[in-house]
């Protein structure tokens, strides 16, 4: 695969319905830069109505359609925007990629009067109260919808736990409805159990919730026909179901639609074999390691080992099922997640999952058009944030379309210089990638005999001289401190 995804929208993109007619107005572009697939945030209705970023899902089946929560449209815009968004960028070949939130659900329309247990939230399998009978928002009807395109109502009997019920704040309650105290089995045992996560937990060991949330996806897909699906949180649910979902949503589409997990556990590769293991493989995904790994060598400056940048990460374990970040949403400034890559560093980085063999891509909206932002901080003080634009990822993204192809050698022998060269193919000529976190760096390294004779310069622009191929082809190629520079041929 030699495609590229751009996440297109962040945590605190702006709303009044701008992203759907920006993003239709924007494909043709975003094909012309080098992107194949676009990513596209959560559709449906959120608790706090045309405020909602999109993961905490109300109505599945509300894309700006209704008037519920306070608004028609979405924080993205309405449904019939939405439709044409998705129609523009495919009339312009791009994949479309779909958010596909299933964990939870938020806002419930009536109370319920549900028998439960507390739990403590370290070790959500430690049962810390009597069983005890508390009110939450645990009936869904939808009466906005007026049952339009589904008649289900989601009731307790659909949900294994609840939080925030009164005042209660970050307590969390395990529903008594049949399933004793268990929670559904999860990958991982991280807090005991972590299948709950928050607001309303879906129980999937129900019939009924199983069969409503397949018949939502495969309207979904009548919807938008859409060519790829993003699972988010499949960390905190069965993955005897995420794969029956995408199987049946495959199956109904009558084509291999992609799909990539995220399972943010940094750090931990063998969570995430144990997960592709569980899922037979079914799905790529994002490969936390590797983002997490960038971020340390972004703080630690030249003090990081670069010989170690893939160490333990997916995309050199297994390659085929990677996809690869420098940030997404939930990794920038003041999120939940926050593993914030510094600018400086993210040339370096987007080079190492851009121009490399292994691994798909995926590039950060506020990486190519720069952002601003205020929120409170996890102190609780108020922060602003300025995400500048990446001057050099355009020309990163020209050379992943034109020059990263073919054989690659890797030069990953220095403790603040690394670099790899690809040799090209049939039809495109190679590159050769060199970088430094420290000081001003060099490395001999080996393009192939094609180019004996040939001229190369940086196309980065970072390095003003040319350099010779010799007649075994090699040459000395060079960046700047803390640089990265990507040498191609010069022709004409």
């Amino acid at each position: 695969m030699h495609g590229t995804i751009l996440q297109a929208f962040h945590w605190y993109m702006r709303g009044n319905g701008y992203l759907w007619p920006h993003l239709r107005d924007e494909a043709k572009h975003l094909k012309e830069i080098g992107f194949t697939s676009i990513w596209l945030p959560p559709a449906y209705k959120g608790i706090d109505g045309s405020n909602s970023i999109g993961y905490d899902i109300y109505d599945l089946y509300d894309l700006g359609e209704f008037d519920q929560k306070g608004s028609v449209a979405t924080r993205y815009g309405t449904k019939e925007q939405y439709m044409e968004c998705v129609q523009a960028l495919q009339n312009e070949g791009l994949r479309v990629m779909v958010d596909i939130v299933l964990n939870h659900k938020a806002g419930g329309d009536e109370v319920e009067k549900i028998k439960v247990v507390q739990v403590n939230p370290d070790n959500r399998n430690k049962v810390i109260s009597v069983p005890m009978e508390i009110e939450a928002h645990t009936k869904f009807t939808f009466p906005g919808r007026n049952k339009k395109y589904s008649a289900f109502i989601w009731d307790y009997q659909c949900f294994t736990g609840v939080d925030n019920v009164g005042q209660d704040g970050e307590n969390i309650y395990k529903i008594l409805n049949g399933n004793g105290e268990l929670w559904q089995d999860v990958v991982g045992n991280e807090k005991g159990n972590y299948d709950f996560l928050m607001f309303d937990d879906i129980d999937y060991r129900n019939p009924a919730v199983r069969e409503e949330v397949i018949k939502w996806g495969q309207w979904y897909y009548d919807q938008l026909h859409f060519d790829a699906v993003r699972l988010d949180a499949v960390k905190h649910m069965p993955p005897d179901f995420i794969v029956e979902w995408v199987q049946k949503i495959r199956a109904h589409a009558g084509k291999d639609i992609f799909a990539v997990a995220e399972y943010w556990a940094p750090g931990f590769l063998d969570l995430l074999q144990d997960y592709i293991k569980a899922t037979n493989g079914t799905m790529a995904m994002f490969d936390c390691s590797l983002q997490s790994n960038f971020h340390y060598a972004s703080k630690q400056s030249n003090q990081y080992d670069m010989r170690e940048i893939f160490n333990q990460t997916l995309v050199q374990a297994n390659p085929e099922l990677a996809v690869t970040v420098v940030s997404n949403h939930d990794t920038q400034p003041l999120q939940a997640l926050e593993s914030v890559v510094e600018a400086w560093f993210k040339p370096l980085a987007y080079a190492l999952i851009l121009l490399r063999v292994d691994g798909y891509p995926s590039v950060f909206y506020p990486d190519l058009y720069g952002a601003s932002y205020k929120d409170k901080g996890h102190d609780g003080n108020e922060y602003e944030i300025w995400l500048p634009k990446i001057n050099e990822l355009e020309n990163l993204l020209m050379a992943r379309r034109l020059y990263a192809y073919g054989h690659q050698r890797d030069y990953l022998d220095h403790h603040n210089c690394i670099g790899f060269t690809r040799e090209g193919d049939d039809t495109h000529t190679g590159c050769a990638v060199i970088m430094s976190n420290g000081a001003e760096g060099f490395k001999k390294m080996e393009t192939g005999t094609r180019y004996s004779g040939k001229t190369f310069y940086d196309l980065l622009g970072h390095r003003q001289e040319t350099v010779h191929i010799d007649e075994h082809g090699f040459a000395e190629f060079h960046c700047n401190a803390g640089s990265v520079s990507v040498w191609i041929e010069k022709t004409g």
